[in-house]
């Protein structure tokens, strides 16, 4: 051959191979929380990267962006977050510092599964007097497995947006993963049941979606706003309201200061209940079939 010829040919083979490198490549996932890193793999399998910005023992509406997270952020297809200002403390810097256009909000590459679940606790009006209240709702969406149903069909329609080379594979992940979803659903709901009318104190409200699904009902908070820390006073109201309307246990997230549950707990002689909250809560929590076999096991055991 001659070596013009064959030096053109290879170098035609090179290009046409950098050429297929992208339509192989892992999308790069950023999530802003562990559920959604979860659900990001239950549906992207190995055609995606997927780390998260946060763990389940850090409180979300409050993260540091650190060098290492701001060189993950630039290199990021997706970004997965929960939005409804949950994140509205740390991501906006993030995403500034990062100068990814391509998960700018607003942008294919910024996914809100927020946006596609039905919300609780909107207020007619934002009066920060109130606390840390949130204008479009309560954001703690990952506690009802019937949003995360609905956000695993947006979130494979997005992968495939993004990745169409892959997108009959992101679609039969879903589905595969709705079937054992919903299974599970309804095993978790069964054994449930008796927790329909328990009393129960929450540390923060995020716990809301949570109670709504198994009809579990709230008679305090251990903040007195939120996003307040409990005082003493405060502490002590509760503690004569339990007197008169008794709960059955006093509940918090894994990432929350366990000492204010604590003392309500040994004074009013009920249980203090730590729940994962999210992906990695606690050792049974490891992904979200995880998540909420621990978190429904449990409740159950508490309320015996």
């Amino acid at each position: 051959m001659n070596l013009k010829r064959y030096s053109l040919a290879a170098a035609l083979a090179c290009l046409a191979a950098g050429a297929a490198l992208p339509a192989r490549a892992e999308l790069n996932i950023l999530a802003c929380e562990p559920e959604w890193e979860a659900l990001s793999k239950e549906l992207g399998g190995d055609k995606v990267k997927v780390s998260s910005a946060t763990n389940a023992l850090q409180d979300p509406h409050r993260i540091e962006a650190r060098p290492s997270l701001i060189a993950r952020t630039r290199n990021a297809n997706l970004l997965v977050c929960t939005g409804l200002e949950l994140e509205v403390g740390w991501l906006p810097v993030l995403l500034q510092q990062s100068g990814n256009g391509k998960i700018a909000a607003g942008q294919p590459g910024n996914f809100e599964a927020g946006v596609l679940v039905p919300r609780l606790d909107v207020p007619g009006k934002v009066d920060r007097s109130e606390g840390d209240v949130h204008a479009a709702g309560n954001p703690h969406i990952q506690q009802n497995p019937h949003n995360i149903a609905l956000v695993s069909v947006g979130l494979a329609k997005r992968l495939a947006e993004l990745d169409p080379a892959n997108a009959a594979y992101y679609q039969a992940r879903q589905k595969d993963f709705a079937a054992r979803w919903d299974a599970a659903m309804l095993k978790w709901e069964k054994q449930a049941a008796p927790l329909k009318g328990v009393a129960v104190v929450e540390h923060h409200k995020n716990m809301e979606y949570l109670m709504g699904w198994l009809g579990l009902r709230q008679v305090g908070t251990l903040e007195p706003k939120p996003g307040v820390e409990p005082s003493a006073a405060h502490l002590s109201g509760l503690l004569a309201q339990l007197q008169r309307q008794p709960a059955k246990m006093v509940l918090r997230a894994a990432y929350q200061d366990g000492r204010a549950s604590q003392w309500l707990a040994e004074h009013a002689k009920i249980p203090a209940l730590v729940l994962p909250f999210s992906v990695g809560g606690d050792d049974k929590a490891k992904d979200l079939f995880g998540l909420f076999d621990s978190t429904v096991q449990r409740l159950t055991d508490a309320a015996k």
